[in-house]
């Protein structure tokens, strides 16, 4: 059934409504579009609203100027927000009223413990702390007790996790006073009203945690889907810190080609970015996606295609 949200009111809970939340350390690279673009997809097959997020919590790895670069990037792509751009770091106070309701159930304690203290544990908290109280602020962790959170992913197909064995207590607020980005996350997708989650499979790993933190606070679990990741020739993720990547604005055709190609679409011979982003949403197909990160096409051909 195709709904469009301009001509047909149904209620918001029936609407689909998905996000693209790129985090500012540099500029968009491939792998970045790659999400955007099948997030996008998504919800533009499906008649929803697309939202983008600024992550921007980690001040420390953030670059000046990245947050505007990325959306100035992907408007020349044709991808822009359905609505006004939030920024995580303008929303603490949304976060630590999150946090006060985990640790007033009891299911958030202090923590003292750092990385070296859980080493001999191989980086998972045991039961109890390992670290005696110091004068160096807590974190808080979350209490994972004997849950397997199990989901169905829309890409990568069923998907368990014991949360006590993999994971251990988490943490949700870090030591220095900032929130975690596996609560944030939570909040800011109930915040919004997300209802489908499309990323990348990097996140996989952290899905139960935020399952866990949804039913702790009484939220609606979404639905996820995770793309493959687009690998470099060294058979790891594409990061924003390799210079040669980032994608090129001023051309975005051969680009937005070659991330259809990744994710299993059919690609017109349009000569024109919107004309090709509308042949894609008629022709979207969520069962081309593939489950296996691959390497894409060497971005310095992807530049010399001709459109």
């Amino acid at each position: 059934m195709r709904y469009d949200r301009h001509t047909t009111p149904l209620p918001l809970v029936m609407m689909y409504r998905g996000r693209f939340a790129p985090s500012p350390t540099g500029s968009l690279h491939f792998g970045s579009l790659v999400a955007a673009l099948g997030s996008w997809l998504f919800a533009r097959a499906a008649g929803g609203a697309w939202i983008v997020r600024m992550e921007d919590l980690d001040r420390e790895r953030e670059v000046a100027g990245a947050a505007a670069d990325i959306l100035a990037t992907l408007a020349a792509f044709g991808l822009d927000s359905d609505e006004p751009v939030i920024q995580q770091s303008h929303r603490s106070d949304l976060y630590a009223t999150a946090l006060d309701r985990l640790a007033a159930a009891s299911h958030a304690y202090r923590c003292w413990c750092s990385r070296s203290d859980l080493e001999p544990f191989g980086g998972i908290h045991p039961r109890a702390c390992v670290a005696h109280e110091t004068s160096r602020p807590p974190a808080w962790r979350v209490r994972v007790h004997g849950e397997t959170i199990g989901f169905d992913d829309a890409i990568q197909g069923a998907q368990t996790q014991h949360l006590g064995r993999e994971v251990g207590d988490f943490v949700v607020w870090r030591a220095d006073a900032g929130c975690a980005y596996q609560l944030a996350v939570v909040v800011d997708d109930a915040a919004q009203g997300i209802t489908d989650v499309v990323r990348g499979a990097d996140l996989l790993d952290s899905t139960p945690r935020q399952i866990l933190l949804q039913r702790l606070l009484g939220l609606s679990q979404p639905t996820y889907a995770h793309l493959p990741l687009a690998l470099g020739e060294d058979r790891r993720k594409l990061s924003k810190h390799e210079a040669a990547l980032p994608v090129e604005a001023t051309d975005p055709l051969p680009a937005l080609r070659a991330a259809l190609r990744f994710l299993g679409q059919p690609v017109s011979d349009a000569r024109h970015h919107a004309a090709l982003l509308s042949h894609a949403v008629c022709e979207f197909d969520a069962r081309r996606i593939p489950r296996v990160s691959i390497a894409p096409t060497p971005f310095a051909a992807l530049r010399k295609e001709t459109c």
